[in-house]
């Protein structure tokens, strides 16, 4: 079963902060959920919401067996999602009010990435709270050499990739009636990115 050590990693600092963000939410999907670490992790520590991971088709079969395996009962089996592509409406609960994506906007292209945002701005109720945890870049300046290397190594893979400018994903958020709450400083040169339609 596929495991990132990033994601042990960052599992307990990332749960403290959701743990008061989405302390008043019911439905949050979750994009982007890889190995599924997170989904399981978050869904048994925060019991009080249902937690809907999602990903690529490709990645499905893994990320069901960790969910089958030790996910809780506020945790429902993951389903596909491309951004790029309609989202599966009848999937998302009409009363979705909360998102959570981590490292994800850096492996997607600049269209993904606003596809993603334009997604989300249709399927958010009209109070919601969005979460995005990840490196950022501010005013075109990485925030760290570790960021820099990090980006250097993204492009090589795939050079639409690559680390964002933080002033423009709050722009694509404000589009879609997002308020930038908080930008919470995390470990290895991490940021949380706390929006909220209101």
């Amino acid at each position: 079963m596929p495991f990132s050590q990033a994601c042990e990693n960052n599992k307990e600092p990332i749960l403290a902060e959701l743990k008061n963000i989405f302390s008043d939410s019911q439905q949050v999907l979750e994009i982007g959920s890889g190995t599924g670490q997170h989904s399981v992790h978050f869904a048994a520590n925060l019991p009080h919401l249902t937690w809907q991971a999602s990903d690529q088709n490709s990645y499905l079969t893994h990320l069901n067996a960790r969910i089958e395996l030790v996910g809780s009962p506020n945790l429902l089996p993951a389903f596909g999602l491309d951004v790029t592509l309609d989202w599966p409406t009848s999937r998302i609960s009409p009363m979705l009010d909360g998102l959570f994506s981590a490292n994800t906007l850096h492996i997607m292209s600049k269209a993904m990435v606003e596809a993603f945002f334009n997604g989300l701005g249709q399927a958010l109720s009209t109070t919601a709270n969005v979460v995005i945890y990840g490196p950022f870049n501010y005013q075109g300046q990485f925030s760290s050499d570790s960021n820099a290397s990090f980006d250097q190594w993204l492009k090589q893979n795939n050079p639409e990739s690559g680390i964002r400018d933080i002033e423009w994903v709050i722009k694509l958020a404000q589009e879609q009636g997002l308020r930038l709450q908080s930008d919470i400083e995390m470990p290895a040169n991490n940021r949380l990115l706390h929006f909220r339609r209101c």
